[in-house]
C-alpha cells in the first residue's frame, strides 16, 4: 500500500517548522519526522511542492521559481502563527531552506538540511548534458529510476513511498540550474544549520555535506553522517535518529514554547 501523499499541518505552540520534500516526492517523506516534532509541541506544516504528486509531465511543467513560490507562501503562513520559525528539507527541501535562509533571513531562526544537493553527481549531469545535446532530448519525458523508486534502503518504505519512480527530464535540468544558483550563495547564508546526509547516498554525494558544512556563513553549524540509511534518510532505517536530531535542534535554536501559546 502506497504511503499518505498529501500535505500536512498540525498546530501546536509558538515555534514553527515548515517541512519540505524532496525532488519527485511528496509530503509523505517529512510525515514521520514531522508527527515527531508535532509530538514535541511545535507547530508543523509539511505542504506539497509545485508540480509534484502527480505525473512525470506536471512536474516537468513547473520551474524552480515555482517550487520557492510555493515555500515562501507556506512560510508567510507559519510565520504569521508562530514567534520563531525553522524550515527542514529533504534534498531538494534542503536546497530550498538555503535558499530561503540568504534572501529571506529575517524570517528563520534555524534551518536543517536532510541530504541537500549542492551538485548533481556525474551520472546525472552526464545524462543531462545527453539529453541538451541531441535533438532527441526533448522528446524524452522521463527516464526511469534505477532500482524502481526512490533512493531508500527500507524496502517497506521504499514501497510504500508514493514518489514518482521515474525522473521527469525538463524538471531535472530544472532542478540542476537551481542546485547550481543555491551553491553560489551558501556563504552567505547565517541561521544556524543541522546539516544531516547518509555516507551511502546513491542520489546526492556525501561531499556535498562536507562542502556546505565548510562554506556555509551560519556561526552555530552541525553537521551529522549517518551510516546506514541511502538518501531519503527521513523515512529509511535511520528515521528515528534524524527525528531526534532535528527535534533536539530545533529545540535548542527555538527554544521552549512561550508561555500561554496555543496548542
Amino acid at each position: 500500500m502506497r504511503g499518505d501523499a498529501a500535505p500536512f499541518r498540525w498546530d501546536g505552540d509558538n515555534r514553527g517548522v515548515l517541512c519540505v520534500h524532496g525532488f519527485t516526492g511528496t509530503p509523505f517523506e517529512m510525515r514521520y519526522l514531522g508527527e515527531h516534532l508535532h509530538r514535541e509541541g511545535f507547530t508543523v506544516v509539511g505542504p506539497i511542492l509545485a508540480g509534484h504528486g502527480g505525473t512525470p509531465a506536471d512536474l516537468n511543467a513547473t520551474r524552480w521559481t515555482d517550487w520557492y513560490a510555493g515555500v515562501c507562501e507556506e512560510l508567510d503562513a507559519l510565520r504569521a502563527r508562530c514567534d520563531r520559525v525553522a524550515v527542514v528539507g529533504m534534498s531538494l527541501g534542503g536546497a530550498l531552506a538555503l535558499h530561503l535562509a540568504r534572501h529571506r533571513p529575517d524570517d528563520l531562526d534555524a534551518i536543517a538540511t536532510l541530504g541537500a544537493p549542492l551538485w548533481l553527481p556525474g551520472s546525472s549531469r552526464a545524462v543531462i548534458r545527453a539529453l541538451r545535446a541531441t535533438p532527441l532530448g526533448g522528446w524524452i519525458a522521463q527516464i526511469p529510476k534505477l532500482g524502481g523508486g526512490s533512493d531508500i534502503r527500507d524496502p517497506v518504505m521504499k514501497a510504500a513511498n508514493p514518489g514518482l519512480r521515474a525522473i521527469p527530464t525538463r524538471a531535472v535540468m530544472e532542478l540542476e540550474r537551481f542546485v547550481a544558483a543555491v551553491r553560489t550563495e551558501v556563504h552567505l547564508v547565517r541561521a544556524p544549520a543541522l546539516i544531516m546526509h547518509a555516507r551511502r547516498d546513491h542520489t546526492v554525494p556525501h561531499a556535498c555535506s562536507i562542502e556546505l558544512a565548510e562554506r556555509i556563513g551560519s556561526e552555530v553549524v552541525r553537521r551529522v553522517s549517518l551510516y546506514g540509511s541511502f538518501h531519503v534518510i527521513t523515512i529509511d532505517i535511520e528515521r528515528d535518529v534524524v527525528a531526534r536530531e532535528v527535534a533536539a535542534f530545533l529545540e535548542h535554536q527555538l527554544g521552549a514554547a512561550s508561555q500561554g501559546a496555543t496548542t
